[in-house]
């Protein structure tokens, strides 16, 4: 059990950055395929939760604290507002795993002023999905595909 806990927190924090790291390190880990997709999701919604009901403290505490103030139309923020504009959060939330990360996804949706409740609740339902989905493919095809190393 101890040794199953201690191979999920390397997953647990790799999937905090980038969603998809956490199936392919579960894998490469030996992790239990429930594990996995449990980490997983939990990384996710670590983020998630953290970042909807503190982001606007971290952002006024810190970030504007330390940095400079940037311009407001560059070109990655007119395209966070394209994403939004054409998808609004249930397409942020759905893109969020895919080629977002949680945390750029997550300040998305929250820089939007969408509800916290609405925003949670999406990005749980994206992250139960994307994480059974990659987890799946990753477990079933990965013993074949993903390098030496990996396996």
């Amino acid at each position: 059990m101890m040794e199953e806990i201690l191979k999920a927190i390397p997953v647990f924090l790799s999937a905090m950055l980038k969603f998809i790291l956490g199936p392919m390190f579960g894998f490469a880990a030996r992790l239990h395929f429930v594990t996995t997709v449990l980490v997983t999701i939990g990384a996710m919604m670590t983020v998630v939760v953290a970042l909807t009901y503190f982001g606007g403290w971290v952002r006024t505490r810190i970030m504007d604290r330390f940095f400079n103030k940037k311009k407001k139309f560059t070109p990655g923020n007119r395209r966070f507002v394209v994403i939004w504009k054409k998808y609004g959060l249930v397409g942020v939330a759905f893109l969020t795993p895919l080629f977002l990360t949680p945390i750029g996804g997550t300040l998305l949706a929250v820089s939007s002023g969408s509800p916290k409740e609405k925003i949670i609740l999406y990005m749980l339902i994206s992250a139960s999905a994307w994480a059974l989905i990659f987890s799946t493919i990753i477990y079933f095809v990965g013993g074949e595909v993903l390098p030496d190393f990996v396996r």
